[in-house]
């Protein structure tokens, strides 16, 4: 049965700042702790291809892959896949952005299935998902609400 995660964290802070912040590919090594590195492959009109290296896991591999991705800033969603699938038969993702009161709500969809030979299967990797993407979530929040604290502090008094 393919796999699917649903996680979601509000951020206090602007959905504007939230939305720049997240969706500025070349700063996610500085977002994610997972990612080494992000090497921006081709721009095509609002799609941007990708790769996406993480840092040496417990083994010491270095996982790496290629995505696309498409921001709709009307819609204030995102879509992604991986192009490169690796283990994956398919993983596709969606993001959506949600003002509410106090900030702004981020929603992640995964959806997905391991290949066959792959060395973990659906469950697994959806608990693993599932697990890391609370962390990475807590971690983006917390970094956009501390940006947000210090623009705050630094923008000029009106007057």
């Amino acid at each position: 049965m393919p796999g699917h995660t649903e996680n979601e964290i509000t951020v206090a802070a602007p959905l504007d700042l939230v939305w720049d912040i997240t969706n500025d590919l070349e700063n996610w090594p500085q977002l994610f702790s997972e990612y080494a590195s992000v090497e921006v492959l081709e721009r095509k009109g609002d799609t941007t291809t990708f790769r996406l290296t993480m840092h040496p896991d417990d083994n010491g591999k270095v996982w790496s892959w290629v995505s696309e991705r498409t921001p709709d800033r009307a819609s204030r969603t995102v879509r992604a896949r991986r192009v490169e699938t690796g283990p994956f038969q398919h993983m596709n993702i969606h993001w959506e952005y949600t003002e509410v009161p106090g900030g702004t709500r981020m929603h992640w969809r995964q959806d997905f299935a391991m290949k066959p030979d792959a060395p973990v299967d659906d469950e697994w990797m959806t608990d693993n998902i599932n697990r890391n993407s609370k962390v990475q979530l807590a971690l983006i929040r917390d970094k956009i609400e501390q940006r947000d604290r210090e623009r705050r502090t630094t923008a000029p008094a009106a007057g």
